[in-house]
């Protein structure tokens, strides 16, 4: 949408480009921007945002997101799956040693890393999807920056109070009070950044195992690294830089607009109904003035600080924070609620006239859910024709073949077959396509049978001849022809295409 790609990312209540405006109430400037000799701004001075608790519908649903959220990244790496002997039996396990990713019942091996690829297409979009229905709902509820700054600012709210007690206590900054109180959240803070660290490092190795390696300071120099380094990047972005990541650093606010249209659901003020605004006093009449009573609690409640009524921003994140606190105070006053409520920039111009129902079905959305009907489809039936065997030829490069003496050819190849079953397993090696060849296995004594173990890869190398009249035979210098791998115990056949190299025609 035009409008929120072009509207200024410093909107009321921010600094703007040329001139700082008065800090919003429920906001503090925290620095001075830096002035050119011309008299304008470098760079807008951070203006510290100072959000109220809210209660309602919507931010009980943020509570609920958070605990979920938070529950599967923190416990996920303790969950056991049995997968047999000499295997690990931790669900989620993303194995670098041994180049697997184990997930419950699926392993994906390095060569089928596009199943990986076919979930990040599939998660990309889905977020494509919902933004085009429901706006930035991944933003407001899900995104971790917004999920763990969530959860900082609940403890900072714990050991210091709710707005106006922080406003209170930055207003005296050495005070006993505000030393004890910030030194604690700063401390609550660092230990759910090492939690955040320690439960990151769980992915990639056995979780009861590391985490004792970690007591007795005994686990891997990288894993002391990767917890240090989540802990540090918690501890700031979701303590200290908080809104400053959404609005500056996060790129999708800046792509988001182009997914919304006249009929996606977003967070909105409806103008027509809340103006003209201004304080209300108990005994006035409604008549001439719209709902709005400016008490600015969506500006006290929002994250980010922005004001919902300068309409769609790129601040927003979609939280509808503003919707719960609107709605408090339009039932304190005996309005109805809705002021600021999901809406579409459609409904938003017809005001009162009345609301059309949301329509789904529209272009952009049957072609994002198409494309990800498409990709699942392709993924599970990749999933389900998987091979048990896999099967790779490499051609001798230098010489691509050999002149006997008796006038025959040979060329020579190294075949590795990656057994993807937990049995051990014995196949035998033919060829199709080349009349006349003779087969030789190189260091094997059972002829034209390699054992494999199990979940395993086994590497073999193999003489292909060609006798002098198989050669006379070949109609060109590189003739195709496959390579028949056949399970003993099973009977399954797999074939591998190849080419055999002679003299040119």
């Amino acid at each position: 949408m035009t409008e929120v790609q072009e509207r200024s990312s410093a909107p009321s209540g921010r600094n703007g480009d040329s001139a700082p405006v008065e800090a919003a109430p429920g906001v503090m400037r925290s620095d001075t921007p830096t002035v050119t000799g011309e008299g304008r701004s470098l760079y807008a001075g951070r203006v510290k945002v100072y959000p109220k608790e809210a209660h309602g519908t919507f931010r009980t649903v943020k509570w609920i997101v958070m605990a979920v959220t938070l529950g599967i990244y923190y416990l996920v790496p303790w969950i056991r799956w049995d997968r047999g002997p000499y295997l690990p039996d931790q669900a989620v396990l993303i194995d670098l040693p041994a180049r697997r990713f184990y997930f419950f019942f699926l392993e994906i091996w390095p060569q089928e890393f596009y199943y990986i690829t076919g979930l990040l297409v599939l998660a990309s979009l889905a977020l494509f999807l919902v933004t085009s229905v429901a706006g930035r709902v991944w933003c407001g509820y899900t995104c971790p920056q917004t999920v763990w700054t969530d959860l900082m600012i609940a403890v900072e709210r714990f050991w210091q109070g709710d707005r106006n007690a922080r406003l209170r206590l930055d207003k005296h900054m050495w005070s006993f009070e505000t030393l004890w109180r910030k030194a604690a959240t700063h401390l609550s803070w660092l230990l759910i950044a090492i939690a955040t660290g320690g439960a990151f490092v769980f992915y990639f190795a056995d979780a009861p195992t590391l985490a004792k390696q970690f007591w007795d300071f005994d686990a891997p120099t990288t894993a002391y690294l990767f917890v240090g380094i989540f802990t540090a990047t918690t501890y700031v972005l979701g303590g200290i830089a908080r809104e400053q990541v959404c609005i500056y650093m996060c790129p999708w606010p800046r792509i988001q607009g182009a997914m919304f249209d006249r009929d996606s659901l977003l967070i909105s003020y409806r103008t027509w109904r809340g103006e003209p605004h201004g304080p209300h006093r108990k005994g006035e009449t409604w008549d001439g003035r719209g709902d709005c009573v400016d008490c600015r609690q969506c500006v006290a409640v929002c994250p980010t600080g922005i004001d919902i009524r300068n309409g769609p921003q790129l601040e927003c994140i979609q939280c509808a924070l503003c919707i719960d606190a609107c709605d408090e105070i339009m039932t304190k006053v005996n309005r109805p609620t809705g002021l600021i409520a999901y809406d579409t920039v459609r409904n938003l111009e017809a005001g009162d006239v009345g609301a059309e129902p949301l329509n789904l079905f529209r272009p952009r959305v049957i072609l994002y859910a198409v494309a990800m009907a498409a990709v699942a489809i392709i993924m599970l039936i990749a999933l389900l024709t998987r091979p048990e065997l896999d099967v790779n030829v490499l051609h001798d490069r230098n010489p691509l073949y050999v002149r006997l003496s008796d006038g025959g050819v040979r060329n020579g190849y190294t075949i590795k077959l990656l057994n993807k079953l937990y049995l051990p397993r014995a196949f035998s090696i033919g060829v199709e396509g080349l009349p006349g060849a003779t087969l030789d296995l190189i260091g094997h004594e059972g002829g034209a049978v390699v054992p494999v173990p199990p979940d395993n890869l086994q590497s073999v190398r193999i003489y292909l001849t060609l006798d002098k009249p198989g050669v006379k035979a070949l109609t060109s210098a590189a003739t195709p022809f496959s390579f028949v791998i056949t399970d003993i115990a099973s009977g399954a056949r797999t074939e591998h295409g190849a080419t055999f190299q002679g003299p040119p025609r």
